[in-house]
């Protein structure tokens, strides 16, 4: 069996198997898992309008999860996604409620200012890294907090007068569409599923047609070789976490930006960058796989919703079937191990 068989076989199996552990659970707590799974498909594509939030819930997954797959592929791990997602967010609406522009402008200058500002974010850890070799995860994890908390401070002291939430962005700044809303029954899908899907063939483009993808990639791979053939470590190192904070701004951009065009005051953390180190992993870090990941998890999300209400199952369980998958994902050593050996008594039989 090939290696590429193998890379597509993983994840397809950790679905399935995550699957088929989840309704295992639903039966033994009393809940009938076709009533659950039709419930979940109707809440996600049984209506136009829930599809239109599917898609809309894909859009942050896809740039949280090549945020993570771009510094995994070049040996970081940045683990704060979440904490560049929210300055992104921050910054993008800031942009957008202190300027008086014309669109053609100022939608760019705000999208702009959320991935300088997650780029920023990123920074740190990067740097830190680099320059004292202090773990990333460590630092990146911090940030997740300091953000949260700088953030609220800013939106309370700076933005508003002691408000919880800013005022809404203008016409001008928002990637919302009367056009995407209106075939989708006035759901909130906006524009910001183009610019996730220019990201992933950005990521592809530069991973795997340019010198400095390659050298970012070598790095990963190996420093002390990297370093010998002549290639600055350091800076490649800190250029890997700033593109992968960029990635994780924009993510925050398109909720600022595009779902709900103002920022508020937050009690905790939102979860989309943590859901992108799920989706890195299903998709193997790869540009196409974490496209299909970030599409299956927002199906799950949303159609999540309409579990309780049409089959009285928590959508709690959806969040403990995404965890398996993750769980057999991380397990994936096992996986290849059982289709190394189906592949050998294969090619036995064969030889009889």
């Amino acid at each position: 069996m090939s290696n590429t068989i193998k890379k597509i076989s993983i994840p397809i199996i950790s679905v399935l198997l995550g699957v088929i552990v989840g309704t295992i659970i639903m039966l033994a707590t009393g809940y009938n898992p076709v009533d659950a799974y039709t419930a979940l498909w109707n809440g996600a594509f049984g209506e136009i309008y829930f599809t239109g939030e599917v898609v809309r819930q894909i859009t942050p997954l896809i740039l949280a999860g090549l945020a993570v797959a771009f510094a995994f592929r070049t040996g970081l791990f940045n683990i704060g996604v979440e904490g560049q997602l929210i300055v992104g967010w921050l910054a993008a609406v800031w942009v957008g409620i202190a300027f008086d522009l014309p669109k053609i402008i100022h939608l760019p200058l705000a999208v702009l200012a959320a991935a300088v500002a997650g780029a920023l974010w990123a920074f740190v850890p990067g740097f830190l890294k680099a320059r004292f070799r202090v773990h990333e995860v460590i630092v990146s994890i911090m940030m997740n907090y300091v953000a949260l908390h700088v953030s609220n401070y800013l939106i309370r002291n700076v933005l508003t007068d002691k408000a919880d939430r800013t005022e809404t962005i203008p016409p001008s700044a928002s990637l919302r569409s009367d056009f995407l809303a209106s075939i989708t029954d006035y759901s909130r899908l906006h524009w910001g599923i183009l610019i996730a899907i220019g990201c992933v063939i950005l990521m592809w483009v530069i991973l795997e047609k340019t010198v400095k993808g390659y050298e970012l990639k070598s790095v990963g791979f190996n420093q002390n070789a990297s370093q010998y053939a002549g290639m600055n470590v350091n800076r490649n190192i800190i250029l890997s976490m700033v593109i992968s904070g960029a990635f994780a701004g924009l993510a925050g951009a398109m909720e600022g930006l595009g779902t709900f065009e103002y920022v508020s005051n937050k009690g905790g953390f939102t979860g989309v960058g943590f859901d992108g180190i799920a989706v890195a992993l299903l998709g193997a870090n790869g540009p196409v796989g974490i496209l299909l990941a970030a599409c299956l998890f927002g199906f799950l999300k949303v159609g999540a919703l309409n579990m309780p209400l049409e089959a009285g199952v928590p959508n709690e369980m959806v969040d403990i079937i995404i965890a398996l998958i993750v769980f057999f994902v991380a397990s994936s050593y096992m996986i290849r191990l059982f289709l190394d050996r189906l592949s050998k008594n294969k090619s036995k039989k064969g030889e009889k």
